[in-house]
């Protein structure tokens, strides 16, 4: 018989081999690749060919050879590509994994804002590459756009009502005088706003990156008259011409729902707007476009609208005076914008962008974190991991949120954990986000006994971090005597303790930390371990215990938020090399229970017959044997049994693959869309927390009664009115005359910050009618009307 002939690759002096897993590697020559298990080659490829290597990867992760990291370790890509290969393969076979290169179709290269903007500058004599560094484009997306330099520019005609402003640095260029064509009505004047300034460098500092002021805001452009008639408008949608409708308000009287208005200023210091528009661009062309979602969205959490199913309780036409449209938008159109942001996957990369943003504005909360993770329990049909809920006490299916909050409680950003891994594990992650958040600056991190972990410990202090957590397991306890009576004022509060202070030592002596225990008035005593020796002990203690800060937070956010809600039903593809506690130990576990039961009943029995047995009548102990054969012979088969079970167990592995003990598909609840759910419920509750701050000192009792009072602001009615530059907000008198000062103090600081609403050039002002007056009025501070004139416009 002829000899096999080895299978040979092109021979080229970079060859080399990259280790998939134990059992897995991929041959590399060249641009030839050759995927090897137990030294069997199974798959060859091309470097060039793209749909080969996606099915190599799909291959070895659905055939069980290697895990989605391994294989994306390997072909030096991300895990979410490796899924996102799986997800089409299964879907459409070889033929899906074909993805066409290029710009995503429907999408324009250029938005109509843009394009105005170039035309404009191109008819001043601007060259394509001084265009391209004013917009922050290519030159070659401007020539695409208009043509090569030395084209000569043809005269356009501008649309009616749209004034061309110079740009910084240049001269405004008189546009021929053109008659609107008769279809279309005349247009309302907006300015149009320097899409160059518009644009953020390539390396913006984070306070330029979240500022949202006049000059770097784009003003939307509508060519409607009516605010209540927004037909061409949406006709230009239809067109694809237009990326989002322009707001245009009308005057309206006791408008509900308006004194939402009044969390703006707050929502737009947040920076949302502008990272989003750096992340996501454009979402259109649509009529609800980008900035009318994202207002949508916040405005539903600052109303307690939970789901976008609630919106059909609502008038669409109502919430659309205050967006600044004709409606607002249905159940149908908010679910489909949530699906197109999430395709998007920049949820993660917002999040970081904002709590960035966060940390530079109010650094100085940063000393103290607070981190623990948020169970949210799934009730549906699929088969995802569980977890222990600690409120209920039960072991169900589950996903596990880590959120990160400052020293006042509140959020500053959040992670999801891979199939619910614990504090322990998921410490670390989160500390790496939060020191590319805070730099070198050395920071407190605050967590609870799920953290427990001298080696962990060790490994933070190591890494620039202190800790403060509960001690965990039994401590010796400390006589009463030693515990020192320590008042002090923290936070404007007054707090009382009973510590003691001494340092402990853990791995062993090489891990010195500082206990400070507290008595109780049962005689409790708490055991708090940091390892911070400048802190006097009373705030050791104080921050410590302020942790419920953060429990608070999410007792909060469960009722008025519901961020246990499912934001969609879809599920994607987990890993099934992710190993879990064997199933089989757990029976083996139960089956041992009662067995040592049994034993430890016949052990008794058998006990109690001996001491009871009359030596007179047996006095050996083959004759109590025989005597008492009814107890002796079930005894030493229940041990029997008994090592038979523990020897079982012994031979099963503690953890198994997850695919071996699953019937169906390894998949997770997707978590883009509830991510950037979280996020928007978490920078609305950042805005009421800012202005229940600028609130506190005007309402004595901010602290228990400020974010009602907040809520009941948000659903005031309010009137609208447009004078001039200004979008005046008149907020109705509320409940109580003590509630209506206080909100009137509010107005006067919200006018400071001359916040802008979101894509216009309208100036937001805020004022509070008078109360109406019942009877006479008595002489004295309390009979003097309330400020509800603009008394600067």
């Amino acid at each position: 018989m002829t000899e096999q002939q080895a299978f040979s690759l092109p021979a080229d002096p970079t060859s080399d081999t990259v280790i998939v897993n134990t059992r897995c590697t991929l041959r590399v020559e060249g641009a030839q690749r050759l995927v090897i298990i137990a030294g069997l080659p199974v798959h060859h490829f091309s470097a060039t060919d793209a749909v080969a290597e996606a099915y190599a990867m799909v291959f070895l992760v659905d055939s069980g050879f290697a895990a989605q990291r391994e294989v994306a370790r390997a072909f030096v890509c991300s895990e979410r590509t490796v899924r996102r290969n799986q997800q089409r393969y299964a879907d459409g076979g070889m033929a899906a994994l074909a993805t066409r290169s290029g710009w995503r179709s429907g999408r324009r290269r250029v938005c109509v804002r843009r394009a105005l903007t170039i035309e404009r500058l191109k008819a001043e004599g601007h060259s394509n590459r001084e265009i391209a560094r004013r917009l922050g484009l290519t030159e070659n997306a401007i020539r695409k756009q208009v043509g090569p330099s030395e084209q000569v520019a043809q005269e356009t005609l501008p649309l009616p009502g749209i004034k061309g402003d110079g740009v910084p640095g240049g001269s405004a260029v008189a546009t021929p005088a053109a008659t609107p064509p008769a279809v279309a009505p005349a247009p309302r004047a907006v300015r149009q706003p320097d899409v160059a300034a518009a644009a953020p460098p390539a390396e913006a500092s984070p306070r330029e990156v979240g500022r949202d002021s006049s000059e770097e805001a784009p003003v939307a452009l509508s060519l409607d008259v009516d605010p209540r008639d927004r037909t061409w408008d949406r006709l230009l949608a239809a067109f694809g011409l237009l990326d989002d409708a322009a707001p245009m308000f009308a005057d309206g009287t006791a408008v509900p729902g308006a004194g939402v208005l009044f969390a703006l200023p707050a929502l737009c210091a947040s920076g949302i707007f502008r990272v989003t528009r750096k992340l996501y661009g454009e979402i259109g062309p649509a009529f609800y476009g980008l900035r009318t979602t994202l207002l949508t969205l916040l405005f539903m959490a600052l109303w307690r609208i939970k789901r976008p199913e609630t919106l059909k309780e609502r008038d669409p036409a109502t919430l659309g005076r205050v967006l600044g449209l004709d409606r607002a938008p249905e159940v149908k159109t908010v679910r489909c914008k949530l699906t197109r942001l999430a395709s998007y996957h920049q949820a993660e990369r917002l999040g970081t962008e904002l709590a960035r943003l966060r940390v530079h504005e109010r650094g100085r909360l940063m000393g103290f974190l607070y981190v623990d993770g948020h169970v949210r329990v799934y009730h549906g049909k699929r088969e995802i991991p569980k977890t222990h809920v600690a409120r209920m006490r039960l072991s169900l299916p589950a996903t596990t949120d880590y959120w990160v909050n400052d020293r006042s409680g509140d959020p500053l950003f959040v992670m999801t954990a891979e199939a619910n891994a614990g504090m322990v594990k998921m410490l670390p992650m989160v500390l790496q986000e939060v020191r590319a958040l805070v730099g070198k600056r050395r920071v407190t991190i605050v967590f609870d006994r799920g953290g427990w972990s001298p080696k962990l410990f060790k490994k933070l202090l190591a890494d620039g971090f202190d800790i403060l957590t509960y001690r965990k397991g039994k401590a010796r306890r400390i006589s009463e005597g030693r515990f020192v009576f320590r008042p002090a004022r923290l936070d404007g509060r007054r707090v009382e303790y009973r510590l003691n202070d001494q340092p402990v030592r853990f791995l062993k002596g090489t891990l010195r930390l500082r206990q400070v225990t507290r008595l109780c008035d049962d005689g409790h005593q708490t055991q708090v371990l940091t390892s911070r020796w400048d802190l006097p002990d009373i705030q050791i203690a104080y921050r410590m215990f302020e942790r419920w800060r953060q429990e608070n937070f999410f007792k909060y956010m469960r009722e008025e938020f519901l961020i246990d809600a499912l934001t969609d039903y879809h599920v994607e593809a987990d890993d099934p090399t992710r190993t879990v506690p064997n199933p089989e130990r757990r029976t083996l576990d139960r089956e041992i229970r009662a067995a040592r039961a049994d034993v430890a009943k016949l052990e008794q029995a058998y006990g109690a017959a001996a001491v009871d047995n009359a030596e007179t009548r047996r006095p050996t102990v083959r004759g109590f044997k025989i005597a008492h054969g009814s107890i002796g012979k079930p005894l030493r088969a229940a041990r029997d049994r008994l090592g038979e079970l523990l020897a079982r167990r012994r031979a099963l592995p503690q953890r198994v693959a997850v695919r071996d003990v699953t019937d169906g598909a390894v998949v997770k609840l997707a978590t883009e869309r509830k991510h950037l759910t979280n996020i928007v419920r978490m920078v609305a509750y950042q805005a009421e927390s800012d202005l229940l701050a600028a609130l506190q000192p005007q309402y004595a009792r901010a602290d228990e009664e400020g974010r009602t009072l907040l809520q009941d602001l948000f659903l005031a009615s309010a009137d609208i009115h447009v004078a001039g530059e200004e979008l005046q907000v008149t907020l109705a008198p509320l409940s109580a005359p003590h509630r209506t000062r206080a909100v009137q103090a509010l107005c006067e600081a919200l006018n400071k910050s001359k916040t802008m609403f979101p894509g216009t050039s309208l100036i937001l002002r805020f004022a509070v009618s008078a109360p109406t007056r019942i009877g006479l009025a008595f002489p004295g501070p309390r009979s003097e009307p309330l400020a509800a004139a603009h008394s600067d416009t």
